[in-house]
């Protein structure tokens, strides 16, 4: 599947496509989209097609299109504080990005039946929290991944706002994804050839919206040959936060209000400063004087003598005020991500559920004070 869009030469190229073709259609998903580098997702070896719109398919990691991910994250709805289960979860590519939306307050799972994918995807997503500015501009709902297979969840597990699944969706198990659903809620699958939107409108009320064809694998049935028994898929638990993250959480965002007001005060609110109009050289011109007396003319040149002198004047004059209006050649300082510097001095005493604030730029001072 794939190939709606032109080929981009970098990330933001291809979210331009995307938008261009009304894939991305609101501002929250394009953040979403521009905030992780797909070829973030691939193998060194294959990253000169991450930023074509097609999938990417190697042993068992696999990559979606973009244009069918465009339309999955448009579809879900998705907003701050939901919770959010992906099935074949995959490279944990479309996770993340969700959980750039969701925020800390939202529930981002993801069942994946191989365990080798859910590895790559715990080391992608381990490289994005290290490494990412987007992780510093977003409140990230972190996503957390389980093994087994989809079709397999324990029946007591909670029920989510927005369920995607990655894989072609029988028709007799349409009910049991359904299922998994609150009312209120979306789940986006394929089902028989199209991906389709189910809202849940109540106990037992569904609407359908068929959005557009494609081709995914089927979902893997459930294999008991070894033991006979079901192996039962149960996802992590939806806790409510301890005060010890309700802490971490709202220190954060304190730092980055701090961070964005001395940004904002250093740089005069981000504003560029209003252009200086030049005041205007008027030249002196010499004037040509044509006097008609009787049958002839004569001509003569009217000047005066401080003429020369002026014109020199005006040029010195006009030397000063650009050198006045002429911008400080400073060198600027190196961008600093002081917010990555203070987040990772969060960190909790060992032995203890309280939090220690160090200011990075003063060490000694922040010993002093513990």
């Amino acid at each position: 599947m794939g190939g709606a869009v032109s080929a981009g030469e970098d990330n933001d190229e291809l979210i331009d496509n995307l938008k261009e073709a009304q894939y991305i259609r609101t501002e929250l998903v394009e953040q979403a989209f521009r905030a992780i580098d797909r070829a973030d997702y691939y193998l060194e070896e294959f990253k000169d097609n991450a930023y074509k719109d097609l999938a990417w398919k190697h042993g068992n990691i696999h990559l979606s299109a973009p244009c069918i991910y465009s339309e999955v994250m448009e579809a879900l709805d998705l907003q701050p504080g939901l919770s959010f289960l992906n099935l074949g979860s995959g490279t944990g590519y479309l996770s993340s990005m969700v959980g750039l939306i969701l925020g800390p307050f939202g529930v981002n799972h993801g069942v994946e039946l191989h365990s080798d994918v859910i590895e790559y995807a715990k080391q992608k997503l381990d490289f994005f929290i290290k490494t990412s500015d987007s992780f510093d501009k977003f409140e990230f709902c972190e996503p957390s991944f389980v093994t087994g297979n989809c079709l397999e969840i324990s029946p007591d597990c909670t029920q989510y706002d927005r369920v995607y699944c990655g894989a072609g969706v029988q028709k007799e198990h349409e009910d049991y994804m359904k299922n998994l659903l609150k009312v209120g809620g979306i789940l986006v699958m394929p089902l028989e050839e199209k991906l389709t939107k189910i809202t849940r409108t109540g106990p037992s009320a569904w609407e359908t919206k068929k959005i557009l064809a494609v081709s995914f694998a089927p979902l893997i049935q459930p294999n008991h040959a070894d033991s006979g028994k079901s192996r039962l898929v149960h996802l992590p638990p939806v806790a409510v936060r301890s005060l010890q993250d309700l802490a971490r959480i709202a220190i954060r965002g304190t730092i980055k209000k701090i961070i964005h007001q001395e940004t904002m005060s250093k740089n005069g609110n981000g504003l560029k400063n209003p252009p200086r109009f030049k005041r205007r050289r008027v030249r002196r011109r010499r004037m040509e004087t044509i006097v008609f007396l009787d049958k002839e003319v004569f001509a003569s040149r009217i000047s005066n003598p401080s003429d020369d002198n002026n014109n020199c004047e005006d040029i010195e004059d006009e030397r000063r005020e650009e050198e006045e209006t002429k911008p400080s050649e400073l060198k600027p300082d190196p961008p600093v991500n002081f917010l990555r510097e203070k987040r990772f001095t969060l960190q909790p005493h060992q032995g203890g559920t309280t939090w220690s604030l160090q200011k990075t730029e003063e060490p000694q001072h922040a010993a002093a004070e513990q």
